[in-house]
Parts: C-alpha cells; sequence; structure tokens
C-alpha cells in the first residue's frame, strides 16, 4: 500500500516538474512588453504592396456581344394553287432577278374557264347595249335594264377572277437574289403546302445582336459596329439601321440590327458573328485595375498610399472591362492605387509602394 502512494507522489512531482519547466523557457523567450516583434508599442512594419500611379488616358467603351447574320430577304417559294408543272425555268444556285418567271403550271383548265367566261360577257354586253336603246325609247322598263347592267358587270368579275386564277399559275421572283436548290420535279403536283425552292438576297446582310439593358441609351441608329465571323481573319464593318423598341423582358437585352455590304458573298446567313459596338469615347478616362477594387456595403472602394499610409476611397463607376475599371469619381490624376493586399488592408495601416507601370 505504501509503495502505491509513493509512485502516485512520483508522478505528480515529475508532472509538477514538467509544467515548471515549460513555463520558465516561455517566459525566457517572451519579448519586452508591447510586442513579440520587439517594435515599440503604438507601432508596426511597413506593408509591402504594389501599386500604379494613376494618369489620364484614352478609353474606348467597347461591348463585345454575340449576333447572328441574316439574308436581306429570305423566302421559300410556294404556289398559291394546286397542279401540275409544266415547266421551271431557273437552275439551281443561279441568280435570278425581280419577276423572274420561276415555275410555269398547267393552266389548260382556267383557259377554257376563261374562254367560257369571256363568251358569256360578251353576249351580256350586247343585251345591255339593246337594253340602253330601248330603255331611251321606253319600251322596256328601267328595272329590265338594270337586270341587264347586272348580270354583265357580274359576268365581267367572273371573268377577272378566273384570270386572277391564272396569274397564280405562273411563279415569279417577288425581289432579286440567289436561288437555291429545288425539292420538285418537271411534272409534279405540287399545293400550297408544297415548298419550291428558297429565294435569298445576300447584298447587303443584316446582323442582329442584342446588348444588355443597362447599355439601352447608349445605343443609336447609325452607330457603327465592327463584327468577325469564323473561319476569317477579316474585320467587316456594319451600321445599325434598327432597334427595337423595347428591352425583351426574359433576356433583359435590347436588339438591334445592322446592315453590312456583302458584294462578293463571302457572309452567309446565319452564321455566328462577334461583334464589336464602340458606346463612347472618353479622353481623359480614370482607369484602375480590377484587383484594386474593393466591394464595399454601399458601393466600391480603392485604397491609394498617402503620406506612407493606405487611405480608403470610395469611388463611382458603372463600366467595366475584362482587365481594368473606368473610375467616374473618387479618383484623381496622380494618385497612388494600391494594387495587390488590399483585401486585407485597413485605413491608416502603414504601407511601403512598389510602384508599377500600368
Amino acid at each position: 500500500m505504501k509503495t502505491k502512494y509513493i509512485i502516485y507522489v512520483l508522478i505528480i512531482g515529475l508532472l509538477g516538474y514538467m509544467i515548471y519547466n515549460r513555463l520558465s523557457k516561455s517566459s525566457e523567450t517572451k519579448g519586452p512588453k508591447g510586442g513579440a516583434t520587439g517594435t515599440p508599442a503604438g507601432g508596426g512594419a511597413p506593408i509591402g504592396v504594389s501599386g500604379i500611379i494613376v494618369k489620364p488616358t484614352q478609353f474606348s467603351n467597347i461591348v463585345s456581344v454575340s449576333g447572328t447574320i441574316e439574308a436581306n430577304e429570305q423566302v421559300q417559294i410556294r404556289s398559291e394553287i394546286s397542279g401540275l408543272i409544266r415547266s421551271i425555268n431557273f437552275t439551281e444556285g443561279s441568280t435570278v432577278n425581280k419577276g423572274a418567271l420561276l415555275i410555269k403550271i398547267d393552266d389548260r383548265e382556267l383557259q377554257a374557264q376563261l374562254a367560257q367566261a369571256l363568251t358569256r360577257e360578251k353576249l351580256a354586253s350586247e343585251t345591255e347595249s339593246r337594253s340602253k336603246k330601248l330603255l331611251q325609247s321606253e319600251a322596256i322598263s328601267q328595272e329590265e335594264y338594270d337586270n341587264a347592267l347586272a348580270e354583265l358587270r357580274s359576268l365581267q368579275a367572273q371573268s377577272q377572277l378566273v384570270r386572277a386564277q391564272l396569274s397564280k399559275t405562273e411563279i415569279r421572283a417577288p425581289f432579286s437574289g440567289k436561288i437555291g436548290l429545288r425539292s420538285i420535279s418537271n411534272g409534279a403536283y405540287i399545293t400550297p403546302t408544297t415548298a419550291i425552292v428558297n429565294l435569298v438576297n445576300t447584298n447587303p446582310v443584316k446582323i442582329t445582336f442584342s446588348v444588355p439593358e443597362k447599355y439601352a441609351k447608349r445605343v443609336n441608329e447609325g452607330s457603327s459596329i465592327s463584327f468577325t465571323v469564323a473561319g476569317s481573319r477579316e474585320t467587316y464593318s456594319a451600321k445599325v439601321y434598327a432597334i427595337e423598341p423595347a428591352v425583351d423582358i426574359a433576356t433583359r437585352t435590347l436588339i438591334l440590327r445592322a446592315r453590312a455590304d456583302n458584294p462578293n458573298g463571302t457572309l452567309l446567313p446565319g452564321t455566328f458573328a462577334n461583334v464589336n459596338l464602340p458606346l463612347e469615347n472618353i479622353k481623359d478616362a480614370i482607369l484602375v485595375p480590377t484587383e484594386a477594387v474593393v466591394p464595399i456595403l454601399n458601393g466600391k472602394q480603392v485604397f491609394i498610399a498617402e503620406n506612407g499610409k493606405a487611405k480608403a476611397i470610395k469611388i463611382e463607376s458603372d463600366v467595366r472591362t475584362d482587365k481594368e475599371v473606368l473610375v467616374s469619381a473618387g479618383l484623381k490624376a496622380g494618385d497612388t492605387v494600391l494594387t495587390s493586399g488590399v483585401m486585407a488592408l485597413k485605413p491608416d495601416a502603414p504601407v511601403k509602394v512598389s510602384v508599377k507601370n500600368k
């Protein structure tokens, strides 16, 4: 029993010695009052940061968006009536002029109907002429003459109706353009639902694109744009000629349409286009790198170096590019804007700035 107590006493003594030894070493390594680094109380080593000196520069605010190239005019040729095709008067892939005859539909039955209508019209015209003379000699009543005149006008209307049907047997080009690939053959029976061929006018072409609603007041008709297409290094130009009068509620974008010359037909409808739309040019713009801007509760701020210390400056900006932010208020030329370590900086913190060229 005594041995057991002795062991307990030894263990407790050993633990006490270890604790005392640890506390003694800690007190020896502890620096003087005011900080572990030996820096006097109230001071601190300057923080090494990078910065730039703000200089006014030329800035062109350009919005880059996606667009689609569309034909100036495009239509799928169809027939207004049903019938057999008697002749196809175009070559696939060729260019046709407005009014050119493309398709001729069999019109023999309509020609017979027209001949019959014209015969009846002629007879009714002679009857009306005799009735008019008889009315003048008071041999018939006014009512009898009116009946003869009504019959003539009815038959004239029937003749005009047949002529209108006959005109539909000739399918003509509604505008000048390029004919596509036909889907019918000579002798085929077509109906108004039959797709015959596509007619496309590609000079000029239209470029349809959308911009975010925040730029709606900065775009105008007549604005010049530039764009590129896949598979080509050439940059094309166009002019905005129409703007949708309302913002799309689903996408919150404004649709614009521009027109570009395409004399060689190199721009194909349906092609994807990368559109650059210049919004404004600013001569003395203040630009800062995006990494220098710190979001805060009521907006944005940057840190500048002033008398060797960091100073928080609230800024205003509504334009941002991939690398820079356009500052409209808060900074002036000559300010040293800090660009590194800004998330850890606090106002009045001592800083050592390494200035970099923009």
